[in-house]
This record gives C-alpha cells, sequence and structure tokens, in this order.
C-alpha cells in the first residue's frame, strides 16, 4: 500500500488529495475525478464569476433551478434556521460593499438600506423554481461550497473503494478510513496567536473537520478592518478560532462559521474555540 499525494488550487486555496492505493494507475484516476468535481464546482457557484450559475441566479436570469442547487439552498435554509440566522448565504447582498472602494461611511449608509433584503426569508422554492421578494436579495455560497467539495471528493473516494485518503481544501478536511499502518488521521489546529505554532493535535477517521479563524483574511475599509465573515450586525466576539467536528465537512463548515460569531449556539458536534475563557 502506498500512499500518493496531489496539491491543486482551487476555490482560491491550496487544495490536496491524499490517497492510500496499491497502484498509481488507480490513485491518479481518483485525482483527475476528484480535481475534474472541484473544478466544476467552483465555476459553477463562484460570487465572482460574471457567467457562474450563481451569478446567473443573482441576476435573476434562472428561477427553475437544478435538483443540486435546490438541495443546497434548502440545506442552507436549515442552517439559517438552526444558528438563528447566523449562517446565511443572502450576505451576498452585502458582499460587494467590502470589496469595492466605498469610503467607511457610505458603505456603512449603503449597508443599512441593503440590509431590508438581507436574510433566508427573503426567498423560497416552489416546484424546483427559486423565488425572492425582492430584487436585490444575492447569494454568495462561499461559505458552503468549498466544504461541499470536499464531501462529493470523498464520495468519490468511497465510490471507487480507495483504501484510505485524506482531503484537504484550505483547512476543510475530511479523512477518510484509516492509514495502513493502522493509525488515524493527525491533523494540527494553528493557534491563532501564534499562526506557526500547532496549539492541539486532533486525530480522525471517518469524519470532518474545519477551523474558522479571526485572523485569516479580512477586508479593509478607509482604516478600518472586517473579518472576512460577514453578518448582519458587527458582533465583538472574543473567539479567535473554532474547530468542528462532524460527520461531514459542510456540517463543520457551518458551525465553526456561526460559533464564530456567536459561541452559544447549541450543536452536538465536538467543538474547540480559542481565544476565549471557553477553551
Amino acid at each position: 500500500m502506498r500512499q500518493f499525494v496531489y496539491r491543486f488550487e482551487a476555490m482560491t486555496t491550496p487544495c490536496e488529495l491524499q490517497v492510500f492505493s496499491e497502484a498509481k494507475a488507480e490513485a491518479d484516476t481518483v485525482a483527475h475525478l476528484a480535481l475534474r468535481e472541484t473544478k466544476r464546482l467552483e465555476k459553477k457557484y463562484s460570487y465572482y464569476h460574471p457567467d457562474s450559475y450563481l451569478s446567473r441566479i443573482n441576476r435573476r436570469e434562472i428561477s427553475e433551478i437544478d435538483k443540486e442547487t435546490e438541495n443546497l439552498i434548502r440545506r442552507s435554509i436549515g442552517y439559517y434556521d438552526k444558528t438563528k440566522g447566523l449562517f446565511d448565504i443572502t450576505v451576498g447582498t452585502i458582499k460587494d460593499l467590502y470589496i469595492h472602494s466605498l469610503a467607511y461611511n457610505d458603505m456603512i449608509q449603503e449597508k443599512s438600506r441593503l440590509l431590508h433584503y438581507t436574510g433566508c426569508e427573503h426567498l423560497s422554492i416552489r416546484k424546483g423554481k427559486l423565488h425572492f421578494d425582492n430584487p436585490y436579495t444575492r447569494l454568495d455560497m462561499g461559505g458552503l461550497v468549498k466544504e461541499y467539495a470536499v464531501d462529493r471528493v470523498c464520495a468519490i473516494l468511497k465510490k471507487k473503494k480507495v483504501y484510505a485518503g485524506l482531503v484537504n481544501y484550505g483547512g476543510d478536511i475530511y479523512a477518510f478510513g484509516r492509514k495502513p499502518n493502522g493509525s488515524k488521521f493527525r491533523i494540527g489546529i494553528k493557534d491563532p496567536d501564534h499562526k506557526s505554532s500547532i496549539a492541539k493535535y486532533i486525530e480522525i477517521e471517518n469524519e470532518a473537520m474545519t477551523t474558522s479563524a479571526s485572523y485569516e483574511r479580512s477586508y479593509k475599509i478607509g482604516d478600518k478592518e472586517f473579518s472576512h465573515i460577514l453578518t448582519k450586525e458587527t458582533v465583538d466576539s472574543k473567539v479567535r478560532s473554532v474547530t468542528v467536528l462532524s460527520p461531514s465537512c459542510v456540517e463543520s463548515g457551518v458551525y465553526s462559521t456561526a460559533l464564530m460569531i456567536d459561541p452559544t449556539i447549541k450543536t452536538e458536534h465536538r467543538t474547540i474555540l480559542m481565544g476565549t475563557s471557553k477553551n
């Protein structure tokens, strides 16, 4: 049994696939399928690409959505309810305000106007058609699609009967099976105050693990910085990073994002909080 490692860039992040297999040809085939599936999802749900399926939805050019998109949106609405609105794909409504070079006061004023159209209560699905109750609400699948891609790649590994594997898309991770020596996959969690150091190691098997952190990315408007985790309201959370382990990468990603904003959100999954008295 040999280990084969494949690396590529997708969804603005470095991606790594580890495959344990008897034959290189088998591992290469799985890696090719994984890359193709990842790139398909990247192209389909890109918020930034004007020709993506998602962009066409946001421009109201598509109303009759495919089954995959319907499933993702319905799951997102469910998570919106479970997290009391903290996980919200309609933050696309205000996302452009953080990207474009607006003066801080102008951004705050425009955000105040658009917040009236933010929230999953502004959309519904009836008989396969997506309906918005206004022309301003926009969807951003960025908090979901990378994790969904990890879950899809893991499904490919299982379908192809790969012995074991690890999918790591920028820290969104799923470990399938165990290594040939019988050990689980050992993953390090960065110290949020010393990013070059590992604060804790976790061993996982047939489990997803994601970490959301306030130090990784941010938007800067004027002399003010905003977390890459966009929310309706400004939230002052002392949490520096949240790691969630669950059966799926989507599930872990949703709750690690929500818990970054409000660490009191209820979840049945194993959760590790750093940078707060709740460690």
